[in-house]
C-alpha cells in the first residue's frame, strides 16, 4: 500500500530543497569572490612594497646628487602630520577646547592623522601646548593601523579584525584592505578624507614613566609643539 504525502508537507520539502540549493549557490558564489578578493589584495600589497621601495632608493639617489655636486638634498615637505593628546582640559580656554574636539582629539592619549593644510596649522599652533605632532613614517603609519586601528561605523568602534569591514564601508572608494587604508594614509592619496573619517581617533598607552615637563615646547626639553621626524619615536613608546 503506497503512503501519499500530504500537498503541504510536500510544498515543504519543495521549498526546503530550494532553500538548500540557494545557500550552497551562494556559498559557492561567496567563496569565488573571496579568493578574487584575495588574489587583489596580494597584487595591492606587492605594487604598494615597490613603490615605496622606489620612493626610498629616489631618495638615496637624490642625496648622493646632491653631495656629489657639493649640496644639500632638501626633502619634499611633508603631507600628513600625526598629532597626539598629550594634556587634560583642566583650565582650558572655551576656543582651545574647541578646537581640540573639532580634531577629534576629546582625550588623554588620543591621536589623529590629518592633512597638512593652513587650516590645520593654524588650529595646532592654537592649541600647541595641549598636543604633541610631527611628520609619521611609513612604519609609524602602519603600526598604528595594525595595532590600534578602529573603525568608526554608525557612531560605534569597531575594531579592525577583518578585510571585509574595510571593503563593506569604503569599496565605493575602491579601497578594500588593510593595506589600502595604509598606503592611501602614508601617501596622502584622493580618499584621505574618506580614511580618516573612517578611521576611529587612536587611543594609546602613556609612555613608561609618564612624560615629564608637559608644558615645555619640546625645543626647551618638553612634551609639546612639533617634533618633525622625532614624533616616530614618541609614538613607539606609547603604541
Amino acid at each position: 500500500m503506497s503512503s501519499v504525502v500530504p500537498e503541504l508537507l510536500a510544498k515543504k520539502r519543495k521549498r526546503d530543497d530550494e532553500a538548500a540549493a540557494k545557500r550552497a549557490a551562494d556559498a559557492l558564489t561567496s567563496r569565488k569572490k573571496a579568493r578574487a578578493t584575495r588574489k587583489d589584495i596580494f597584487k595591492r600589497a606587492e605594487k604598494y612594497v615597490a613603490e615605496y621601495r622606489t620612493q626610498e632608493k629616489d631618495i638615496v639617489r637624490l642625496k648622493r646628487e646632491a653631495r656629489s655636486k657639493g649640496g644639500f638634498y632638501v626633502p619634499p615637505e611633508a603631507k600628513v602630520i600625526f598629532v597626539v593628546r598629550i594634556r587634560g582640559l583642566n583650565k582650558v580656554a572655551p576656543k582651545t577646547k574647541k578646537i581640540l574636539q573639532l580634531l577629534r582629539l576629546k582625550q588623554l592619549n588620543m591621536g589623529v592623522f590629518l592633512k597638512v593644510s593652513k587650516p590645520v596649522l593654524n588650529m595646532l599652533q592654537r592649541v600647541e601646548p595641549y598636543v604633541a605632532f610631527g611628520y609619521p613614517n611609513l612604519k609609524s603609519v602602519r603600526e598604528l593601523i595594525y595595532k590600534r586601528g578602529y573603525a568608526k561605523i554608525k557612531n560605534n568602534r569597531i575594531p579592525l579584525t577583518d578585510n571585509r569591514i574595510i571593503e563593506e564601508n569604503l569599496g565605493k572608494h575602491g579601497l578594500i584592505c588593510m593595506e589600502d587604508l595604509v598606503h592611501e594614509v602614508f601617501t596622502c592619496g584622493p580618499k584621505f578624507k574618506e580614511v580618516s573619517t573612517f578611521l576611529w581617533p587612536f587611543k594609546l598607552s602613556s609612555p613608561n614613566g609618564g612624560m615629564s615637563k608637559k608644558r615645555l615646547h619640546y625645543v626647551e626639553g618638553g612634551q609639546a609643539g612639533n617634533r618633525e621626524d622625532k614624533i616616530n619615536a614618541f609614538i613607539r613608546k606609547m603604541n
